[in-house]
């Protein structure tokens, strides 16, 4: 695969809490969490945040592609204490996408993604779902909406789903009804490409992914359509129990 450089991201990070402790902030859709070997992908999340704040240190990632909230540590010793709370599983986050097709009403029902997932050595960096060798990944998710995208006849137009998602129609879909749902996901263990992956393997892949995909899903959005919606933690200087939420923008 050739080396990935990110284009430029003109979409700015929103501070949603700052304290001298720690920050919460929105982290928009196509800016790498941390800078890349490559001086072409020097802008990131940290790059950018290093700028006013010297000591910032992530907490944790999020994808290239995914939006929304991140936790970030302003000095060494927050740090700590905060990566103990995700090792401890008291930090809990929730997340909206919107995938390609219907589910089931046996997946509906079940609520619950149980597939491992291990490192795919000959396919850098895709992950794949193993029993063999893979570590154990779960991911809880609830059913909000079920719709379709009306395709129009018109080769390029682009129509709206949700907002803000740009739906892209080629002359092979028009007068195409193509099925959508949007789902809440709580991820109860946090595998490298968990939601993603666990999507494809299920049949759904998310809108926009470039990695789990069909030969419809990744055309159908201009972005990713996965948010980081929502976390809660313990403020490991006060004590005080956080919970946050971060408007989809999908």
């Amino acid at each position: 695969m050739t080396e990935f450089i990110a284009p430029p991201c003109a979409e700015q990070i929103s501070i949603l809490y700052q304290d001298e402790h720690l920050l919460l902030i929105n982290k928009p859709s196509g800016l790498l969490s941390l800078s890349g070997k490559n001086p072409l992908n020097k802008d990131s999340v940290h790059y950018r945040l290093v700028q006013n704040f010297p000591t910032a240190t992530l907490v944790h990632r999020l994808d290239f592609g995914t939006s929304g909230i991140m936790l970030v540590a302003l000095n060494k010793t927050i740090n700590g204490l905060l990566t103990k709370q995700f090792q401890d599983k008291t930090i809990n986050k929730c997340y909206h996408a919107v995938l390609h097709g219907h589910l089931s009403d046996e997946l509906k029902s079940a609520g619950v993604i149980n597939a491992a997932i291990a490192k795919d050595v000959d396919n850098f960096p895709y992950m794949k779902i193993c029993s063999n060798t893979g570590k154990q990944a779960l991911t809880e998710f609830e059913v909000i909406e079920e719709s379709f995208v009306n395709a129009n006849a018109n080769v390029g137009a682009s129509i709206n789903v949700y907002a803000n998602i740009n739906v892209n129609v080629n002359a092979e879909k028009s007068e195409q009804k193509v099925p959508v749902t949007r789902v809440k996901f709580t991820p109860i263990t946090g595998r490298t490409h968990q939601l993603r992956i666990h999507c494809q393997h299920i049949g759904h892949p998310i809108l926009g992914c470039d990695l789990y995909r069909n030969a419809i899903s990744e055309t159908l959005a201009s972005r990713l359509l996965l948010h980081a919606s929502y976390l809660s933690f313990t403020h490991p200087v006060t004590g005080v129990r956080f919970e946050i939420d971060c408007d989809i923008p999908f």
